[in-house]
């Protein structure tokens, strides 16, 4: 047994999410959001450099050397699997463990709208999850390939950085590719999809210019292609994917994203009133030919009309998201208005709740 294990051990004992270890600093869980230090004197690098390397064959700690940045997938029998991303910092060594469930949570369990089970039924096109890190996109995404696998014969190829949720064939094959290990990039990765009889392709991560445009022509031959980025409202999501690509390309790219792009599910997490754990709030936009028209025009002020206007089809504002689990009592006043788009609309709907006083 690895002596960072017992961490792992105790992390998960604790419910926590994520392990932060780093010369300079005692260890540190992160428990319901908050990040709070183990009763435990600072490590010194030659400590920590002795922990983490423990864990690391020649050819990841010769990767790690040379790149002074790591990311991988490390499994601890009968506690859980770990996002494990190594760095290095002032101090020295340090690294980041995200706790990965065993078990793949279903949309119900997660309490993320019902809406979302509209895009695992789509045969084609991009569908966008979307939001900070932590914010709980790899379950949600792994929760709708979960449905497809539960109900459809489908070739579902994921290509990740690392591999988090570990799939079982169910009535589709699951083809699950890692950046580094079985594939250079997920560019090449999806260069090379196009040619394995794919139904539905998981893109971990669209980072940059090829990553986008591939995803995109991949939607467009009749793939359903699920892509997470970091933004956090369907309008800043579409704006994302256009500024990526040079003056000169967006007109072409704007009438590809028209014809592709099926819909966006922006998510938060709020921490919950009583301090147990999470709530997920939601954005929701779904395709369209007025939403196709909108990304054409390039007028994506509009987006927020066509949302509000969408509701009775199960679009969302992240602000009417929020304000439901605010009423709902499930969170805090002055957590709702930490997390609101609209600071202003939110503080009139705050004092019409007769909640205001908390922030």
């Amino acid at each position: 047994m690895a002596f960072i294990d017992k961490f792992f051990k105790a992390l998960k004992e604790q419910g926590g999410s994520d392990l932060h270890l780093q010369a300079g600093q005692p260890p540190k869980f992160r428990i319901h959001g908050r990040l709070e230090p183990l009763n435990m004197p600072a490590l010194s690098n030659k400590e920590a450099e002795k922990i983490l390397y423990e864990i690391l064959d020649a050819r990841k700690k010769a990767r790690f050397l040379d790149n002074m940045d790591l990311d991988f997938a490390y499994e601890v029998p009968g506690v859980a699997r770990f996002r494990c991303n190594y760095f290095r910092q002032q101090n020295g060594v340090a690294a980041v463990f995200r706790i990965i469930p065993t078990k793949i949570k279903t949309l119900e369990d997660l309490g993320v709208p019902t809406v979302l089970t509209k895009f695992c039924e789509l045969r084609s096109g991009l569908v966008l999850v979307t939001g900070p890190t932590g914010s709980g996109k790899s379950t949600t995404l792994a929760a709708m390939i979960d449905y497809i696998n539960d109900r459809k014969s489908l070739h579902i190829i994921t290509i990740e950085d690392p591999i988090e949720f570990v799939h079982e064939n169910k009535k589709s094959v699951l083809t699950q590719r890692e950046i580094g290990n079985d594939t250079e990039s997920f560019s090449a990765a999806l260069r090379a999809a196009a040619r394995e009889d794919p139904d539905v392709i998981l893109v971990g991560e669209m980072r940059d210019l090829e990553t986008i445009s591939l995803a995109i022509t991949c939607a467009e031959m009749g793939n359903l292609v699920f892509g997470t980025l970091h933004t956090n409202s369907a309008g800043k999501t579409i704006d994302r994917v256009i500024d990526v690509f040079p003056e000169d390309q967006k007109a072409q790219i704007r009438t590809m994203l028209s014809v592709s792009l099926q819909g966006v599910c922006a998510q938060l997490l709020m921490r919950k009133t009583d301090g147990n754990g999470r709530v997920p709030v939601n954005e929701i936009l779904i395709g369209s030919p007025a939403m196709a028209a909108i990304i054409r025009e390039g007028a994506i002020h509009k987006i927020h009309s066509y949302l509000e206007s969408g509701r009775g089809e199960g679009m969302m504002l992240m602000d009417d998201s929020i304000l439901r689990v605010l009423k709902a009592g499930l969170v805090s006043p002055n957590e709702a208005y930490m997390k609101a788009t609209d600071k202003s609309r939110f503080e009139s709907l705050l004092a019409g709740s007769g909640k205001r006083g908390d922030h």
